[in-house]
């Protein structure tokens, strides 16, 4: 209901009307009634006359303020009502964005339509869920819900007992183009909603399916996270432990077949060279299992957990490993899965050192630039021939090293970044990563 605007013309003619009708009455008495009608009789019909006109107007003005009040009233309820909504909409809001998992974002909706609605009931209908139940949270009394006949029924009346039937109200949860669920409100006496009412449902159930939606990203770039890790440790195992084992083995197999034909100084030398191959895949496993067992905490940061790596990798492959940084990249702040994948980089950037490079000496470099996070590996070994394809060589060292560096690649394009590799012949080896900041990161800098 709304207020009707005020009218100056009608308030100016409240006021006239009565003074004019008085004075009318006025000049009537005294042309008409003073010839019939003697003082006091004259004045006390004329003022038994006003005092009429004037209560009519009075209750005519009484009964319009009465309904303007009233109006008035109702507006100001449903203002109330629609506030007290948007409040409880904005803190639901907040939870939702606060929860962790989606169980409690589930529960928290359905609490928070039934009591949005003031209703006996709520339900979420999630049918397409992985455990098959079509009832994911109830919030109410238990006997609220039944069994229904059809297990794949979907409609709230089929899953509400008959005496929370009175008035039901479901909107859909919607994922594109695609109904994925409903989420419905029962009351026991029969009622109706308000559009209001509807709406407010109608938005808690967008932010119950944009949170639905959000739980199936993150489960997918969970499943793709693990693969892929699962991918790389498999790689770094056959590239690695496998090839060195079958190395292992064969040694074995000449040191006995030397030992047979009395030929101890050259089983000694096969000896040594197995000693070798079992001292680099011991470094190895140590390098995998500090790459699992090093992630990057929040306490420590990126440059943390790479100072903490660079001592541990200088201790177990003996080349010198240095970590530089700039005081303005302690101000930026990146996302647990940028910093996670800058990590496995230079990690991925240090094996290929240790295996390929003959290094004595490695820097880690972190620093800001052009607005950008810039890492670099440099070493001082023996470099090679950037311009070449190294998987298209024959050698496995080569390969191995082509695939590092496709890796590597990956997962600076999986943040947003770029790597670039610089090296020749001689002059060592610097991989470069450059990771870009959203605007405004930095600037206390």
């Amino acid at each position: 209901m709304t207020l009707e605007p005020r009218r100056p013309g009608l308030r100016w003619l409240a006021i006239l009307l009565p003074v004019a009708v008085i004075a009318g009455v006025e000049l009537l008495a005294d042309w008409v009634l003073d010839p019939f009608l003697p003082f006091p009789f004259d004045t006390l019909v004329v003022t038994v006359a006003a005092i009429l006109i004037i209560g009519i107007l009075v209750v005519g003005v009484s009964r319009r303020i009465d309904l303007l009040s009233g109006a008035l009233a109702l507006r100001t309820s449903e203002l109330e009502r629609s506030s007290a909504q948007t409040r409880a909409l904005h803190q639901l809001g907040m939870t939702i964005a606060a929860a962790h998992d989606l169980e409690t974002v589930l529960h928290a909706v359905a609490d928070g339509a039934r009591e949005l609605l003031d209703a006996d009931a709520a339900l979420v209908l999630w049918p397409v869920r992985s455990d098959g139940a079509v009832v994911a949270v109830v919030s109410g009394p238990p006997d609220a819900v039944v069994e229904p006949d059809d297990p794949t029924a979907t409609e709230p009346q089929d899953h509400l007992a008959t005496a929370y039937r009175g008035a039901v109200l479901a909107a859909p949860l919607r994922r594109g183009g695609e109904t994925i669920g409903s989420l419905a409100v029962a009351a026991r006496a029969q009622r109706s909603f308000s559009v209001g009412e509807v709406e407010a449902l109608s938005s808690v159930a967008n932010q119950l399916a944009l949170a639905i939606e959000n739980a199936r990203l993150e489960g997918q770039l969970r499943e793709v996270a693990v693969r892929a890790e699962r991918e790389r440790i498999a790689r770094e195992m056959h590239d690695g432990l496998a090839q060195v084992l079958g190395y292992v083995n064969t040694k074995s197999q000449a040191v006995a077949e030397l030992l047979a034909a009395d030929q101890a100084d050259a089983a000694r030398q096969q000896l040594g060279e197995l000693a070798a191959a079992a001292r680099s895949i011991y470094v190895d496993v140590r390098e995998a299992i500090l790459g699992l067992s090093t992630p990057v905490t929040a306490e420590r940061g990126l440059v943390g957990a790479l100072e903490e790596y660079a001592a541990r990798y200088g201790e177990a492959s003996k080349i010198a490993a240095i970590v530089r940084t700039t005081a303005d990249v302690g101000f930026v702040e990146l996302a647990p899965e940028t910093e996670a994948q800058a990590f496995r980089i230079v990690q991925e950037a240090l094996t290929n050192v240790r295996k390929h490079a003959d290094a004595r000496r490695v820097e880690i470099s972190v620093d800001l630039r052009e607005g950008a996070l810039q890492i670099t590996v440099s070493d001082d070994g023996r470099g090679f021939d950037a311009e070449r394809d190294p998987t298209s060589a024959g050698g496995a060292a080569d390969a191995w090293l082509g695939y590092g560096i496709s890796a590597m690649r990956d997962r600076a394009a999986a943040i947003g970044g770029s790597l670039s590799v610089t090296s020749q012949p001689g002059c060592g080896t610097t991989v470069s990563v450059s990771l870009p900041l959203r605007p405004g990161v930095g600037d206390r800098a």
